[in-house]
């Protein structure tokens, strides 16, 4: 299964890309410094993306992940393991772990839109695994309730190259590249304790 070039492509549309603290889109003229996943000391989840896609898998026999391959970033000075799995052609999973501990800091859906008759059925399966995928992190949603929170993130996130929203401890992010991709994340944030 040849995934590097394209799973390199997709690492890539998130490497980039700064949370703005109204949760609006950042302009493409506005000067991109790195997506937070890749500063030091970022949060991870608990948990390793062998651990990840099983209880995935568990829960979505219908929409699953194959195992997640290494992407060779000789380049990548940001101390991460990459990793990306083939859903089809135009649909992939990727990941960012942490170097030693293989822990997730981020989980990443990317739809490549091809043009032609199949682009709608195409858009639907990213949509479902982007609810899927956000529903093993918020599983009190139903598969309607997530179907229409990513619709809704997806609309906010509509032409901006990095779109950011918390919510608790989870960062959701929307990256739309156009014709290069529409990638859609789940990264975890940390949360400043409260002195009284």
């Amino acid at each position: 299964m040849k995934i590097a070039p394209r799973a390199a492509l997709l690492l890539s549309i998130l490497a980039f890309g700064s949370a703005s603290a109204d949760d609006r889109p950042l302009d493409r003229a506005e000067h991109m410094p790195a997506a937070p996943y890749l500063l030091a000391g970022a949060p991870t989840f608990d948990m390793t993306i062998a651990q990840f896609r099983e209880k995935y898998n568990a829960a979505n026999p219908a929409l699953p992940l194959s195992e997640y391959r290494a992407i060779d970033s000789r380049d990548d000075k940001s101390n991460l393991t990459r990793a990306a799995s083939k859903i089809n052609e135009n649909l992939y999973a990727s990941t960012a772990l942490e170097h030693g501990t293989g822990k997730i800091k981020t989980l990443q859906i990317t739809w490549l839109p091809i043009p032609g008759p199949d682009e709608d059925a195409a858009q639907q399966k990213a949509i479902a695994y982007m609810a899927a995928l956000l529903r093993f992190f918020s599983p009190t949603l139903s598969p309607e309730e997530a179907t229409q929170r990513i619709t809704k993130l997806l609309a906010q996130g509509k032409g901006s190259r990095y779109f950011t929203q918390t919510e608790g401890a989870l960062r959701f992010v929307v990256a739309d590249n156009g014709e290069k991709g529409l990638t859609f994340a789940i990264e975890p944030i940390k949360l400043a304790l409260a002195t009284p």
